[in-house]
């Protein structure tokens, strides 16, 4: 057997995975986005139909808030982590990628038992502050699951940077912030734009978390969800799906096209 065979035997799997599983599929998807009256206009539709827009604008806006707050707290906390060693490291690092265990289901209800009608802040601030089921509950519990994806991205970037960089820049004066703002940051680039896109995408499509706590607000995979099950419209909610798909895509294209194909690797 020649190594040209044995790559192509190794490959098989591989191509049968793709062609069962993420092509049929999406090619379903696509063809039965466009089986209502109104064909392909389905998509006009969409654009045509202020919830519709209004629920991609805020699953967008809110994608986006999630990943720029990940990325902050995961980048100086990553930065701190690998940085120093101190007793009870490896805990608190356990406990910041805890959320990796849990499903969106079980974060919505974390959620609710901190600021639902029940929750804790309710109980010492009674009457004042129920958040779980607005658009801030959602927030939180977004970057709750993002925080440890990002995290862990920033760790692993970071412990490649060379500290020679850092302390060559401290021997020329440079401040703390500028060795931050002209050396980390640099070097973090790609690794940031990675984890920035694969937390705006896993946003994009969390439906568990939403599912929970979107009693008074609209997300798009909430949406899709009402349009299948409770409508019993195919048709839109196929539309739905292949437009959150696009969307998603764009953003990681871009991500890719600016971080040099490390978004791939990070996925």
């Amino acid at each position: 057997m020649t190594q040209r065979h044995f790559i192509s035997l190794c490959l098989l799997p591989l191509a049968i995975f793709t062609l069962a599983f993420l092509a049929i599929p999406l090619g379903r998807l696509i063809l039965a986005s466009g089986e209502s009256e109104a064909g392909w206009g389905i998509y006009l539709q969409i654009l045509q139909t202020p919830r519709y827009l209004s629920t991609l604008g805020q699953t967008v806006v809110v994608s986006l808030a999630v990943t720029v707050a990940a990325l902050a707290i995961s980048t100086t906390a990553g930065l701190y982590l690998v940085r120093n060693h101190f007793p009870g490291r490896n805990v608190l690092l356990s406990i910041l990628t805890l959320p990796l265990a849990f499903p969106g289901v079980v974060v919505g209800f974390m959620i609710i038992l901190l600021g639902g009608r029940q929750g804790l802040v309710n109980q010492l601030l009674p009457g004042y502050w129920v958040f779980a089921y607005s658009i801030i509950g959602l927030f939180l519990g977004y970057l709750y699951f993002s925080i440890p994806r990002v995290l862990l991205t920033v760790m692993a970037a970071a412990e490649k940077i060379d500290p020679a960089l850092e302390e060559a820049a401290r021997t020329l004066g440079a401040s703390p912030w500028r060795i931050v703002t002209d050396v980390l940051l640099p070097a973090l680039a790609p690794a940031l734009i990675a984890a920035g896109a694969i937390a705006f995408a896993t946003a994009m499509g969390a439906f568990g978390t939403a599912f929970t706590l979107a009693t008074d607000i609209d997300v798009l995979p909430m949406v899709i969800y009402t349009e299948f099950t409770l409508s019993a419209n195919i048709a839109m909610a196929s539309a739905l799906s292949v437009v959150l798909g696009l969307v998603t895509w764009a953003m990681l294209l871009i991500a890719r096209s600016f971080s040099g194909g490390a978004v791939a690797a990070g996925g």
